[in-house]
């Protein structure tokens, strides 16, 4: 996910007999490795690291590279423009990555496509360096994005097979901290690279990571969920007219959409239509991001201890009331960047707070097709960015008002889906 606490010890189900508690055995297909010997206690952990890394990498191919792309029309030719697509490009791939690889993990082991997507990312990753021209590196880029996504489609699913719900949850939530982080670090590390060894850096660093990651998966397989037998009987269609699966991905999708709405156009909002700062900009990112760090990682013990849908609504309806106080903020014609700073800071809490037992439930509700069902809500999250992002795109010079009440509308779409939509049985 695009742009951010020590978490508590990440423990697992000490046996497989204990996954999926609180949910019928009518409503939820087991996977298969719960009828399978318990594992040992340290594969849970390490399959999980795994995870985090492939997810991680494939983040990164947006955020490592974006330093470099101003400079390459004056190395590979092209415009500004055509260079702008050298990051809608690889989101484009994404979106249509996440697609195919949700109905290939429905057929195949998704542990093997895992290790092949790897290869393939290195390898296209790897290509980009010998790119002639602006043009041929936006194929490859749509070509990157595409085999980098595995990773974010099977991620939920063997997180759901490897933890008990309270221990998936809170997985989630920390695997979500780990992802936050990466739009902060990549572009440092990517103007690092750009400086000391060129523009190809960040794709050689990419390729080289991606093999390490392909060996690790490949000789770590069997530390990885087996799949779910049942998982190829769905359809997105069937997904699609759920009422129970579209009530969790779209209440995700349009909270995660609503704040990141508000974060691409507050750059602009805040140098063009308040006079502030790039510095004001950061101050209010660092705060959030960190608020959702302790909210994610707070969420699973919360959730377990109050109730997975009590946490969700909550969650929803403060990130939607923090949207709501700052558009009321702007229009009052306040403009103090340490209040808008303040202001965002329910909006990552709530976030944080619902983001992992609702992208679980999600999952969940899938009922045994975690691959598409992990794969639409990203990508409804993803084109409610997108179409969000593009409507709000010509009144964020007019100050907070115009690009927070866009975004809370958004957002308080997730809690009309929660009010609308059923539940979850049991």
């Amino acid at each position: 996910m695009p742009p951010a606490a020590v978490s508590a010890p990440l423990t697992v189900a000490p046996c497989p007999s204990q996954l999926m508690v609180d949910t019928p055995d009518s409503f939820i297909h087991k996977p298969a490795s719960m009828t399978q010997p318990a594992a040992p206690l340290s594969t849970p952990v390490l399959a999980f690291a795994l995870l985090i890394i492939g997810t991680t990498l494939g983040i990164a191919g947006t955020d490592l590279v974006l330093p470099a792309v101003p400079g390459l029309p004056d190395t590979l030719g092209g415009s500004q423009a055509m260079a702008q697509l050298v990051l809608a490009a690889f989101v484009a791939g994404g979106c249509v990555g996440l697609v195919l690889y949700g109905e290939l993990g429905a057929h195949f082991d998704q542990r093997n496509l895992l290790v092949l997507s790897f290869i393939a990312y290195a390898i296209i990753s790897l290509a980009c360096v010998l790119a002639p021209s602006l043009p041929v590196l936006v194929g490859l880029r749509f070509a990157q994005g595409l085999t980098g996504s595995a990773a974010a489609v099977f991620a939920p699913g063997m997180i759901r097979a490897l933890f008990s719900e309270a221990r998936a949850v809170h997985a989630l939530g920390v695997m979500a901290s780990v992802e936050s982080l990466v739009p902060a670090l990549a572009p440092v590390i990517g103007v690092w690279l750009l400086v000391a060894f060129g523009w190809k850096s960040s794709f050689i660093l990419i390729g080289g990571l991606s093999c390490v990651v392909a060996a690790l998966v490949a000789m770590l397989r069997h530390r990885l969920p087996p799949p779910d037998p049942t998982r190829g009987a769905g359809s997105y269609l069937r997904l699609a007219t759920s009422p129970v699966f579209l009530r969790y991905a779209l209440s995700q999708a349009f909270t995660l959409g609503g704040l990141l709405i508000f974060v691409f156009g507050a750059p602009a909002m805040i140098t063009k239509g308040l006079d502030g700062t790039l510095n004001d900009f950061i101050i209010m990112q660092v705060t959030g991001i960190t608020v959702f760090i302790i909210g994610s990682n707070v969420a699973g013990r919360l959730a377990d201890r109050f109730g997975a849908e009590p946490m969700i609504v909550f969650g929803t309806w403060l990130s939607a009331a923090g949207l709501v106080a700052l558009a009321a903020y702007g229009l009052v014609g306040g403009t103090h960047p340490l209040a808008l700073a303040i202001l965002f800071v329910p909006v990552n809490l709530g976030l944080g707070l619902r983001g992992p037992p609702g992208f679980f439930r999600a999952i969940l509700a899938a009922n045994g097709d975690d691959a598409r069902g992990a794969a639409l809500v990203l990508v409804a999250i993803l084109s409610t960015t997108a179409a969000g992002t593009a409507v709000a795109a010509p009144f964020v010079t007019l100050g907070i008002a115009p690009l927070a009440a866009i975004a809370a509308a958004v957002s308080c779409g997730s809690a009309l889906c929660l009010l609308a939509l059923p539940k979850l049985p049991g």
